[in-house]
């Protein structure tokens, strides 16, 4: 499966709000339940517990939140990327700007994993992740996404 498939233009928040790391992750949060359906409180609860075992910023101003639950029905995939750096205490001390939200039920834990890693694989080439975090609208994102992938 593609991120292309699953990170569609209307699934992406260019630019996020959100100035600190709880608005931002509420953020995603709302937008992932109004596309996914499923109850924002429950989501967001699953996304904090995940979060308080071991950030998820994963440093170069890269957050990737995720949880399982089964408040959604299928995997669901959401980005955004905040015109300010977002304070979200990643591993490297550095604040965030690009973020990608997974929340899917028990079921899809193996794509979980896979859409997990295939994002992190996607953020450690420098010259895509300064191209993401450059984008100004979710059109834009959505074709570094396409160019990265035809690749």
């Amino acid at each position: 499966m593609l991120l292309t498939e699953l990170l569609t233009p209307d699934r992406l928040v260019v630019p996020l709000a959100a100035r600190d790391k709880r608005a931002a992750i509420a953020e995603l949060t709302r937008h992932l339940v109004a596309r996914a359906g499923g109850d924002f409180d429950e989501v967001l609860g699953a996304i904090a517990e995940r979060e308080a075992v071991l950030t998820t910023g994963i440093g170069f101003g890269v957050a990737i939140p995720h949880a399982r639950s089964d408040a959604v029905k299928e995997l669901t995939v959401v980005a955004g990327v905040s015109a300010a750096a977002v304070p979200f205490d990643a591993v490297d001390g550095e604040p965030v700007r690009l973020f990608f939200l997974i929340v899917g039920p028990d079921s899809s834990a193996g794509l979980h994993v896979k859409i997990l890693s295939r994002i992190a694989r996607l953020v450690r080439r420098e010259n895509v992740r300064q191209r993401l975090i450059e984008a100004r609208t979710p059109d834009e994102f959505y074709r570094i996404l396409v160019d990265t992938e035809a690749r």
